[in-house]
């Protein structure tokens, strides 16, 4: 009898794991390798503007991120740069103020609309973040 119990509550883990697990892990947060798979070229635009804010964000694993708030003469932007270790490993930073201009795709993350950033260029220095198809290059040409 007792054997039994065991196998039934054996039964229901295995079930539980196979039926719930996948669906909470597809709606973690964005990570890196997400947004590279989120990167449609179709949807590439170049938009310049000011920046109004820098912000870093901690990823699940982890890594820091920089987004920039970039304002454009009619729409504000949340841009995805990447991860903060390799835009210094880059020499570049941004400070409040800075007029830059960003190709990337726009996606929508967290309901809003975002400009997942594919190089940036300010002043006469150009950035690269990721190859025409969007994989980055902090990833050194996989996506995760």
């Amino acid at each position: 009898m007792r054997g039994l119990k065991v196998l039934y509550l054996a039964a229901v883990a295995a079930t539980f794991s196979l039926l719930v697990l996948p669906i909470a892990s597809a709606q973690q947060g964005q990570g890196p390798g997400q947004q590279a798979r989120m990167y449609n070229p179709a949807t590439e635009k170049t938009v310049k503007g000011s920046v109004e804010e820098i912000k870093t964000v901690t990823g699940r694993h982890g890594w820091n991120g920089t987004h920039l708030t970039l304002k454009a003469e009619d729409k504000t932007f949340d841009v995805h740069l990447g991860p903060a270790s390799f835009l210094k490993e880059k020499g570049f930073s941004f400070e409040k103020g800075d007029q830059i201009e960003v190709t990337g795709a726009t996606a929508e993350i967290g309901g809003s609309e975002t400009l997942i950033a594919r190089q940036v260029k300010k002043g006469d220095k150009t950035l690269v973040l990721r190859d025409a198809q969007g994989i980055p290059k902090w990833s050194g040409g996989w996506r995760r």
